[in-house]
């Protein structure tokens, strides 16, 4: 009885010691596999510069041009913070109007190169009595190292108008 006992006993520990080293290799196999890399999109700030065209909702104008200037800063990987302002101009039979926009932010991307973008701001009016106006604007793009491009609806509150317009823009990184 004693040698089955200590026979069991042996082959035990031989199945444990046996499952400890298994473990061990399969843990070293993992340690040497390589990660694969992410894709480029530094930390940091950036500069960009965008074209817009777009159509009023309403009958009041019939398109809208215009160009701006963008810097972003990632909070991380995923998450942006944007300042943008730039000109834009609605154009009407008799009289147009322009005015510079001032929008603050937030970006947050889905997968690497999709994102939403939340802006609000102000319309400063050009044209002598055109007064100011809230913004908001809710954005959809695809952006890449340099290139962006979106889709967004601005409400001008004051105004009394709204658009749907394109954005392309080309942006870099300000780090070196």
């Amino acid at each position: 009885m004693k040698n089955i006992c200590i026979t069991g006993l042996t082959i035990l520990c031989f199945m444990t010691f046996g499952n400890l080293q298994s473990f061990a290799q399969t843990k070293n196999a993992l340690q040497k596999k390589e990660t694969p890399k992410k894709p480029y999109y530094p930390k940091g700030f950036r500069l960009g510069f965008g074209l817009s065209s777009g159509l009023p909702t309403d009958s009041d104008y019939e398109a809208a041009l215009g160009g701006d200037v963008r810097l972003q800063y990632d909070l991380s990987r995923k998450t942006s913070l944007t300042a943008t302002s730039g000109y834009t101009h609605f154009f009407q039979k008799g009289a147009d109007i322009g005015f510079i926009p001032a929008k603050l932010g937030f970006k947050a991307f889905w997968g690497t190169k999709f994102y939403a973008q939340g802006e609000v701001g102000a319309a400063f009016g050009v044209n002598g009595d055109i007064s100011n106006s809230p913004i908001l604007a809710p954005t959809f793009g695809y952006a890449t190292k340099y290139f962006d491009i979106s889709l967004r609806y601005e409400n001008y509150i004051e105004y009394k108008t709204d658009q749907i317009g394109i954005r392309l823009a080309y942006g870099f990184s300000l780090k070196k």
